[in-house]
């Protein structure tokens, strides 16, 4: 029997989502239903929106959600009732958080252990393909599924490995954000970059990822941390998650600055690319041990580059518009022994780490309540997407 909702359509770039009446089909062998309980809105689906990222038309967008197993598919078995949450499988009435990638488990990547680079991942054509589809207008045609799950939609039928248990406990808006922006940010200071107590972190941008990542690096005990954004109240935001330290960017050259402790903000105006580099450089003895560029733009990208000592590394978590270059020297970046690196995920394996991720916020280690800026209704995404696009606030979450 099919089931109604309604879903945020992209219908074409540049153009708002549009809300629809869709049906959606029972789950398949492999798949179950879920009842979307949260959904992030992510700079991931304003670049679908924009038209900076090509991607199929006629997709339900989201790929950052939690939810509630309602369905599960014919060949699958519910997980006994006395059975804990890692003993694997799902049970009707689960709180699980949604991977983005759901991994084949046959492919070069996933039997390294590298599941965040599947190269198969089930999903990983939106669903669009006649087998996979599950989500049709009432006239019958098909809707495809951003990333396999289209977490902006009431309902879906996803992968069950889509589909990762977490502590019930956990609130749906913090389950939703752990299933992207949380696990990239965190994974890519404590795996991908792999933090070590007492090394120095800078943090290039304060969205939820660059937060995410400066929570991750206080969880790594990295000193100092140093946060880099333009927005005062996002730095004020990232005292709170763990930062030591805080510097706006945008001003203009101004000789003659010295670095200071605390936060670097409006009361001192703006710092320019020079004067955070002098600073950043006093405050770790000649540049940091690691830079993550959480912003996705060419120029902090370059900038990163210059923030770290020699030998140092730069961990670049923010995803630009498709075809943009980022420029260095290549002779002092040789000379210096630098490394450079991209983190896709914050290297997850979503089944250990959404459940980690889970536990380490319910066990007061992780303040992802800071991420979280405002909640919202399906019919709000398109403002929060225009929020987004100005640069502020912090993260809107759809709240079913």
């Amino acid at each position: 029997m099919k089931t109604p909702l309604v879903a945020a359509v992209f219908r074409a770039p540049r153009r708002p989502l549009e809300l629809e009446a869709l049906d959606l089909d029972p789950p398949g062998p492999g798949e179950v239903a879920v009842r979307m309980v949260a959904s992030g809105v992510c700079h991931s689906d304003l670049h679908v929106v924009d038209g900076e990222w090509e991607r199929l038309t006629d997709l339900v967008l989201g790929h950052d959600g939690a939810a509630v197993v309602e369905e599960l598919g014919p060949n699958l078995a519910e997980r006994p009732a006395d059975a804990p949450l890692d003993a694997g499988g799902l049970r009707v009435g689960d709180l699980v958080v949604l991977s983005w990638i759901a991994p084949c488990g046959a492919c070069r990547a996933c039997r390294r252990g590298e599941a965040w680079l599947c190269a198969r991942p089930i999903g990983g054509d939106h669903r669009v393909e006649p087998p996979a589809v599950r989500l049709r207008r009432p006239d019958g045609s098909p809707i495809g599924v951003y990333c396999g799950i289209g977490t902006f939609g009431e309902r879906q039928v996803v992968a069950a490995g889509a589909a990762i248990p977490v502590d019930p406990a956990t609130p749906p808006e913090i389950a939703a954000l752990i299933g992207c922006a949380v696990t990239t940010g965190v994974g890519a200071a404590t795996k991908t970059a792999a933090v070590r107590p007492g090394e120095s972190v800078v943090v290039i941008g304060l969205g939820g990822v660059g937060l995410s990542v400066v929570m991750g690096a206080a969880l790594a005990g990295a000193d100092p941390i140093i946060a880099v954004d333009r927005v005062p109240e996002k730095l004020a935001v990232a005292r709170l998650a763990g930062a030591t330290h805080g510097l706006q960017a945008g001003g203009g050259p101004r000789p003659g600055v010295r670095a200071g402790r605390g936060v670097r903000a409006a009361a001192e105006g703006a710092l320019s690319p020079e004067e955070i580099r002098a600073t950043v450089r006093d405050l770790t003895g000649g540049g940091a041990d690691h830079a993550f560029e959480a912003i996705g733009l060419t120029a902090t990208v370059e900038q990163a580059v210059e923030l770290v000592r020699l030998g140092g590394t730069v961990t670049l978590v923010g995803m630009t518009p498709q075809g943009q270059r980022a420029g260095i020297d290549v002779y002092d970046f040789v000379e210096q022994g630098k490394v450079l690196r991209g983190s896709t995920y914050g290297s997850a394996v979503p089944a250990l780490d959404f459940p980690r991720i889970a536990r380490l916020y319910l066990e007061d280690r992780l303040p992802l309540d800071l991420l979280v800026g405002e909640r919202i209704g399906l019919e709000g995404i398109d403002s929060a997407l225009a929020a987004m696009r100005r640069g502020e606030g912090l993260r809107r979450v759809v709240v079913y």
